[in-house]
């Protein structure tokens, strides 16, 4: 018989391998497992409550849920484009940050 032929006797018992590889491959595994059951998780509470709530993880637990930025703002902001542009005259800008108590 030829020696040499078989993973045994050539390669040893691993097959040439460090067991590390095969750690890395054991870990590569459960990263991509933890990374599905987030995604799943994700897709559900995006279904269940629609694009536009508040995540789970949002703030403490009982915990209102946080404002978005406040809406004198935006309107202050379009109030000013107009009054920029010439949409509004300076009189009516006085009016609408009156009306929005600015």
């Amino acid at each position: 018989m030829m020696r040499g032929f078989g993973y045994s006797n050539a390669y040893g018992m691993m097959g040439g391998y460090s067991p590390w590889i095969g750690l890395l491959g054991l870990l590569f595994w459960l990263l991509f497992l933890a990374g599905v059951v987030i995604l799943v998780i994700w897709i559900v509470e995006q279904s269940r409550h629609g694009h536009n709530a508040v995540p789970l993880m949002s703030g403490p637990v009982g915990s209102p849920p946080m404002a978005g930025p406040p809406q004198h703002d935006e309107a202050m902001a379009i109030a000013r484009k107009r009054l920029a542009t010439g949409e509004i005259t300076r009189e009516q800008f006085d009016e609408i940050r009156q009306a929005l108590g600015g």
